[in-house]
């Protein structure tokens, strides 16, 4: 296995402070993107970089020399009613990583955006949309994990929805829909990202949800 030198936004995050727990645990290095203060929240080992991730400025000459960029940063907790934060951090916090990344040589940038298309959520999935066509534009080689809800802590309410999931799943006319909007867990997302920094593809992809599950049970 090569050991990847990662770049990550949001390694405090729901995901990211699992993942960069891992991929130390994997034996990468890691550094991570954080504002003055927070530097304690990260794991052991992982260096903090202090800036602002809605500010390319503030730490676009920190990313080098790592191969890989890790894009985590988003609105806690997406609903509806955050239309207006999706576009002041999601899009605005992508665009600075895809910048920043892209002057500094970056081999692989990995970004979670969300299953599409869907019948909710379409301010928060156009902005994921936007990022993605920043990637395709930027010529970066990238992977996309597209999860629609992961479920973990302080994330559980959908398990009420899972036998709705057996159901439609079952059904022809709606087995398709069901299994792009499906749940994956914290765990497995995780597994995903960890995966998508050891294995990067030749060219860029994209992993829906049944990929992302398929992923984790290789």
């Amino acid at each position: 296995m090569t050991r990847r030198r990662v770049f990550i936004t949001g390694g405090t995050g729901y995901l990211g402070r699992a993942l960069v727990g891992e991929l130390l645990k994997r034996g990468h290095e890691v550094r991570a993107l954080v504002r003055g203060g927070s530097e304690g929240r990260l794991p052991a080992g992982c260096e903090a970089v202090r800036g602002d991730p809605l500010d390319e400025a503030t730490f676009a000459g920190a990313v080098e020399p790592s191969d890989t960029f890790v894009q985590l940063v988003g609105v806690p907790r997406p609903s509806p009613a955050k239309a207006r934060q999706f576009r002041e951090i999601d899009l605005v916090s992508g665009r600075a990583s895809v910048n920043a990344a892209r002057a500094a040589g970056i081999e692989h940038f990995i970004y979670v955006s969300v299953a599409q298309p869907a019948p909710v959520m379409k301010a928060y999935q156009e902005v994921r949309a936007e990022v993605e066509s920043l990637l395709r534009e930027s010529g970066l080689r990238a992977t996309v994990l597209r999860p629609w809800y992961v479920l973990g802590p302080g994330h559980r309410w959908p398990y009420l929805l899972l036998p709705f999931y057996w159901l439609t799943e079952r059904l022809p006319q709606t087995r398709e829909t069901a299994r792009r909007l499906g749940f994956v867990t914290h765990a497995q997302m995780v597994a995903a990202l960890a995966r998508a920094v050891e294995d990067p593809a030749p060219e860029s992809r994209i992993l829906t949800v049944p990929q992302i599950k398929t992923i984790n049970a290789d």
